[in-house]
């Protein structure tokens, strides 16, 4: 089947923890390819050989006493690599990106959450990505109360890793402003943002992102 132009795009993948980013990009990844369009899936932190060792910095709870500098640091230098080793190799041979999480997660973690200057974030940004933008960003929205339950549960049926619970750990309260934050960010820029009720099924979380890029491509 001959792919369609309108596929060669970069689409992320945001929302707290538990939200189902990674079932979802899954989906949408075999969706695509049944379609016959080319796509590949990768994840910040962590979608280069060194971005992995970052990951694993940044999300390892005994990183707990990281100073909020140094971790928006480690995401950009993440950042950086992957862009030019993966994002845009790909996006330049014609593929489609699917990313689990990008600079919007930057803007709510380390700015609504941690409270750095999001000005300077943003600035950091433009310098690292030569201010690459997503075509759409998917966010999957749901309460922290019920997200954080549900990585709980994944945590301890080791459906996840447990190195990488740092972020599980931290007060509801903290989980709370990155929903918040996300849910700003998309009010700002609906262009861009889709909202999806991720409080629903696995399918039909699907189903709203499909429709979402049918309306894209019209």
């Amino acid at each position: 089947m001959q792919r369609h132009a309108a596929f060669v795009m970069f689409i992320t993948f945001e929302g707290i923890e538990g939200a189902g980013k990674t079932t979802q990009i899954k989906r949408l990844s075999i969706h695509l390819q049944q379609k016959g369009e080319n796509c590949i899936i990768t994840r910040e932190p962590g979608g280069t050989a060194i971005g992995a060792k970052i990951r694993a910095i940044l999300l390892d709870p005994a990183s707990g006493d990281l100073a909020p500098e140094a971790e928006l640091l480690l995401y950009l230098a993440d950042r950086a690599q992957h862009i030019k080793q993966v994002i845009q190799p790909y996006l330049k041979a014609g593929n489609a990106v699917l990313c689990d999480r990008f600079y919007d997660a930057t803007m709510v973690y380390q700015g609504f959450a941690r409270g750095l200057n999001p000005s300077l974030i943003r600035q950091l940004h433009q310098i690292m990505s030569i201010d690459l933008r997503p075509d759409i960003t998917l966010l999957l929205d749901l309460a922290p109360q019920e997200g954080l339950r549900r990585a709980w549960a994944e945590l301890k049926k080791g459906s996840r890793v447990g190195c990488e619970s740092r972020f599980e750990e931290e007060t509801l309260a903290f989980h709370e402003k990155v929903r918040a934050g996300y849910l700003k960010l998309a009010h700002q820029e609906p262009h861009r943002f889709c909202v999806v009720d991720a409080q629903v099924d696995e399918e039909q979380v699907h189903q709203q992102i499909i429709q979402t890029l049918d309306e894209w491509q019209r």
